[in-house]
């Protein structure tokens, strides 16, 4: 049987028909509960809902990959040139036929195929929360000048655009997904992708409403360089996975009863290369696959550590307690979830609760971010409208000031 073309867009049409469908359901929920409401409103109730969608759509594709579905369907966007498993059924018949253990079988078909609905279910909400936001910006200036007065922060439509521009880069990952055969830093790229729009969906639903924080400059330099650590040690996180390098230590805290094994840390991390290949063409040795997975462990550590001083530094604060018991929780999970994809051998509950814990210290960092931008924001807008009291945003009703001590 000859192997399908890797992209074929004879399907296109019927997948977009098929993304607005699912787009209905949760578009008609938003116009029905903020009947009567204002644009704004209605923008952040279809931001809030597109965000939560979206950290399904993360959990969804996590596994899609874990359950080896990647390639479910090899080609694109479609299933052998169908919109769907149904028209393509006798093709995955004699795929499943020819290799019953290989990446192709009628169930692998369909979870990669609900991925793809489900991310053109999403890109459509995008698109109307896009048009949304634009609609309101035309609103806004046709209304007569008055005094002036300050939109609240992240509430432009250039951040609803540059979130469609991101899902349609999202899109192309996964499409470069299939047709490069799960290339270790493409799959990478797409799950950082998937992280990287619920951060933009989550400083639109959060930043235009909400309680600001007031932080000190220090406060807000060690949560900035925490998000950095904690960026770093998902990539690092999903160089494991993709690599296929979770079991490459089976033990802990040890590694192969070592605490520091042999390692190959130039293969492990050359990155412009298929899957499994090594230098020279040849099999990507175990000792590489070795080097990532300790990697992993180590980055976790130092990352645990910057957690924990953060959550001190936050629970000092009555006003930012919540956040530093949400710091902690997830920490705890993602440590117990960790160890238990070593010691219980990668088991599919455990991995995907690894990936939602990261996806949730994602959020859960915007929103202690988003939180102090729009005090620090509003502040400055006190400030540069001359009203006095403007050193003192906490007066405000709704802001609340959580100053750090040296």
């Amino acid at each position: 049987m000859d192997s399908p073309s890797l992209v074929d867009l004879q399907p296109l049409a019927r997948m977009a028909l098929l993304g607005i469908l699912i787009a209905l359901g949760p578009l008609a929920w938003v116009w029905a509960s903020t009947r009567g409401a204002d644009r704004g409103r209605r923008r952040h109730a279809l931001a809030l809902l597109t965000l939560f969608l979206t950290f399904d759509l993360v959990l969804f594709g996590a596994f899609t990959r874990l359950s080896d579905s990647g390639l479910g369907c090899p080609d694109w966007p479609g299933c052998y040139g169908s919109a769907s498993p149904v028209g393509a059924r006798e093709s995955i018949r004699a795929a499943e036929t020819a290799l019953p253990s290989g990446p192709v079988t009628h169930a692998k078909a369909w979870i990669e195929m609900l991925h793809r609905y489900l991310a053109t279910g999403v890109g459509v909400l995008i698109i109307a929360m896009t048009a949304l936001a634009w609609q309101q910006r035309r609103e806004q200036r046709r209304q007569p000048k008055r005094a002036p007065i300050h939109a609240p922060p992240f509430t432009s439509p250039w951040w609803a655009t540059a979130t469609l521009v991101w899902v349609c880069i999202q899109g192309a990952f996964g499409a470069f997904t299939v047709t490069l055969k799960l290339y270790p830093a493409i799959v990478t790229a797409h799950l950082l992708g998937g992280l990287a729009l619920l951060v933009l969906l989550a400083v639109q639903a959060w930043g235009g409403r909400g309680e600001p924080v007031r932080i000190s400059p220090a406060l807000r330099r060690g949560m900035v360089a925490v998000a950095a650590l904690a960026g770093l040690q998902i990539a690092l996180g999903a160089w494991v996975s993709t690599n296929y390098a979770v079991l490459a230590c089976t033990d802990f805290p040890t590694c192969q009863g070592r605490w520091w094994p042999v390692m190959d840390f130039d293969q492990g991390f050359t990155l412009l290369r298929p899957l499994g290949v090594g230098a020279g063409g040849g099999w990507l040795p175990f000792e590489a696959l070795t080097a990532i997975h300790m990697a992993h462990r180590l980055g976790a550590a130092v990352l645990l550590t910057a957690l924990a001083a953060l959550a001190w530094r936050l629970w000092r604060h009555a006003a930012l307690r919540s956040f530093a018991y949400g710091l902690v929780a997830i920490a705890l999970w993602q440590l117990a979830s960790g160890v238990g994809n070593v010691v219980l051998g990668w088991p599919l509950a455990a991995a995907l609760g690894h990936t939602g814990g990261a996806a949730a210290l994602v959020l859960l960092l915007t929103a202690l971010l988003v939180r102090s931008a729009v005090a620090e924001q509003a502040e400055a807008d006190l400030a540069g409208a001359g009203i006095a009291g403007a050193g003192n945003v906490a007066r405000r009703p709704g802001a609340v000031a959580a100053r750090s001590t040296p």
